[in-house]
């Protein structure tokens, strides 16, 4: 951890991003001995008592595995405010607690950030101040960059850590050794040698009670918009000189400013849909406009899909397809690049398994590669094999990993401003088309595959 930051504060310490997800990825860090000697705030509106916050730390820590004397001490020292952090004198207040240079967690939906953003600039931050925000990075474009430009007002960039808990998953920071450390990969990695990319992420789980966020937002928003389209960047990008976080960034970007949806028309390359009534794995589920919270009116999608386009020399006239969705009838987690297939296989051999792929899985963290072989007995016939492995794991999750770049001032996993500017820019046509209507909004049951009239394509449907 950089000398001098002695602070760790939350915002939104009483929601449930905190509890599930960031204090037992905090617990994991400082387990490990990791950025030690901080003192952690916790923020919210709700009334908690100290002792219950410390109780409500340390049980989120064993839920993510910390139960060293390390964790126990950071969760018997941990404090409590509740106060409004929209309002210059509550955060002047909070700012005065801190020992040491704070880095302030955003755990907050994207209008209340704003607006304590907007509140800071009237609270005088020690100097080396750092910020962690959650996504979504504002609501839309035009939020997005008033957000970015309020931030850099306050500190500078480097300072400030968009995070996007994907860029911290081991298998994703992986694909970085996989494309660049093994030439029989690099070389074949372009529009010549490969016919599609797929990035999907399909959850069993259906809306969880998360109405108040995911209604307003829906699953081009919630995932597209930012975590398949970073993963996306990383399967595209070029070669980065290093994996400096000013190199990596600037290569995802890059190759973010060449993407755009497919021909230009939002309306023909994207489809939604949501789900209705069904069961998954003997649970019944009602349809998603009877959940609770959920306003029909929203016309939210629980399922997107996005076919882009990168217009480079690498990947001209390559197909990239984003997709993601809930309530689905399995769990679907990968990155899927499609090869072009052999132009001609010599007379007399039999068999067509068709084009290999190697698919990335996002959970397990896994890879599969095809091969087509000679068939066992018959060395006429072509058939195919399967090489997979799995990848090491990582010390930390993915929470642990952007808490470590936080509070090491690395921001080598977090997001760019400008990474963040064209990830809504290549979403909004889309969203455009989607408020006239001008894609139809379908209908899947939950626990099935999607919508009926979505036929998927072959790299897709095997696994």
């Amino acid at each position: 951890m950089s000398k001098g930051i002695g602070t760790l504060v939350i915002f939104g310490a009483s929601g449930d991003l905190t509890r599930r997800l960031l204090l037992p990825g905090l617990g994991q860090l400082v387990d490990l001995g990791r950025n030690p000697g901080f003192h952690l705030i916790g923020v919210g509106q709700d009334a908690m008592s100290t002792s219950a916050w410390r109780a409500r730390v340390a049980k989120s820590f064993e839920a993510g595995g910390a139960t060293g004397a390390k964790a126990r001490a950071l969760a018997a020292t941990a404090d409590y405010v509740k106060a409004d952090v929209t309002n210059p004198d509550d955060l002047t207040r909070i700012i005065a607690m801190c020992t040491g240079i704070p880095a302030l967690y955003f755990a907050l939906p994207p209008r209340v950030t704003i607006a304590a953003c907007t509140a800071l600039a009237k609270v005088e931050l020690p100097a080396g101040t750092v910020f962690g925000l959650e996504k979504p990075f504002g609501t839309d474009l035009k939020s997005a960059v008033a957000l970015n430009r309020q931030l850099v007002k306050l500190i500078p960039e480097r300072q400030i850590h968009r995070v996007d808990h994907f860029l911290g998953k081991s298998t994703v920071l992986n694909l970085l050794g996989l494309r660049f450390a093994n030439r029989i990969l690099e070389p074949v990695w372009n529009a010549e040698n490969i016919a599609s990319v797929e990035v999907v992420f399909d959850e069993k789980l259906a809306l969880e009670g998360r109405a108040g966020y995911y209604d307003h937002a829906g699953a081009l928003v919630d995932m597209i918009q930012s975590h398949l389209l970073l993963v996306m960047a990383l399967v595209a990008m070029e070669p980065p000189s290093s994996i400096d976080a000013d190199d990596l960034r600037g290569a995802m970007a890059q190759a973010l400013r060449a993407t755009s949806v497919l021909g230009g028309d939002p309306a023909s390359s994207s489809r939604r849909a949501r789900y209705t009534a069904g069961t998954i794995g003997g649970r019944k589920l009602p349809s998603y406009v009877k959940e609770p919270g959920v306003d029909p009116k929203n016309h939210t999608e629980t399922l997107a899909e996005v076919v882009l386009g990168v217009d480079n020399w690498r990947w001209a006239g390559v197909p990239f397809t984003l997709r993601s969705g809930k309530a689905l009838e399995r769990a679907r987690k990968e990155i899927i690049v499609t090869f072009k297939d052999v132009p001609h296989l010599p007379v007399g051999f039999r068999g067509k398994p068709g084009p290999a792929a190697l698919r990335i899985s996002l959970s397990p963290d896994d890879i599969s590669l095809d091969l087509n072989i000679n068939g066992q007995g018959d060395p006429f016939t072509i058939d195919r094999v399967v090489l997979s492995t799995e990848f090491g794991s990582g010390e930390l999750g993915p929470y642990g990993e952007v808490l470590s770049g936080l509070l090491g001032s690395d921001p080598t996993l977090s997001v760019r401003a400008d990474e963040i500017e064209e990830c809504w820019r290549i979403v909004e046509p889309v969203l455009a088309a989607w408020k006239k209507d001008a894609v139809k909004l379908e209908g899947y049951p939950a626990g099935s595959a999607g919508p009926a009239s979505w036929r998927r394509t072959r790299s897709s449907t095997s696994r």
